[in-house]
């Protein structure tokens, strides 16, 4: 699935559920479960994250780039700071690093779990509240959606590598599957415009 579509019906979850999460809603956790639903594409080097962080769109970039991110978090964390969850979030760049799309923790329950916790202690650090709502939303609704394609999902990684998918699913940038995800970011829209006015 598309990064914009990731994007689009996360902030669509998000908008059907905020009247039940913590802080209601408001314009940070929208922006925050947007961005929770990009993250798992990370392991891409072609996702719209790795846009801005990658000088190369290729796959041997990324290794390097987050090799070296998670071993300097890592050595920082070491020298200045001895917080598990920069432990934590050094140890996973490492991880995307090796990973390819798909097919390792950041489109698995370990990796939400994790990367939830990093940002629930950023939060926590600079007093942002309810962060770990807003990125269970975000990241479930990514996997959530993968599990609708035909590649599926390692939902149980780094426990069982095998993938999971619904009964229904669609090939990803097939024209079937384009025209599926343009209908749902369309849906998406009309859902904003009709649920915003009674939110805000």
């Amino acid at each position: 699935m598309k990064g914009k579509t990731h994007a689009g019906i996360g902030a669509s979850a998000f908008l059907l559920i905020c009247d039940k999460v913590p802080g209601k809603f408001n314009a940070i956790g929208l922006i925050m479960v947007m961005f929770a639903s990009l993250i798992p594409d990370i392991d891409h080097p072609k996702s719209i994250i790795n846009k801005y962080i990658l000088p190369f769109k290729n796959k041997k970039t990324k290794t390097v780039i987050y090799s070296c991110l998670g071993l300097t978090v890592l050595w920082l964390d070491y020298l200045y700071v001895g917080e598990p969850a920069l432990k934590a979030l050094g140890i996973t760049f490492i991880f995307i690093s090796l990973s390819s799309h798909r097919n390792g923790l950041t489109h698995s329950l370990v990796g939400m779990i994790i990367f939830t916790l990093i940002a629930g202690y950023i939060g926590k650090v600079y007093h942002v509240n309810n962060v770990v709502y807003y990125f269970m939303i975000g990241y479930g609704m990514h996997l959530i959606c993968d599990m609708c394609t035909k590649m599926g999902v390692p939902l149980f990684y780094p426990f069982i590598k095998k993938k999971y998918k619904f009964p229904l699913t669609y090939k990803v940038s097939s024209k079937s599957g384009n025209l599926l995800e343009d209908f749902l970011m369309i849906i998406g829209i009309v859902y904003t415009i009709y649920r915003l006015p009674g939110i805000l």
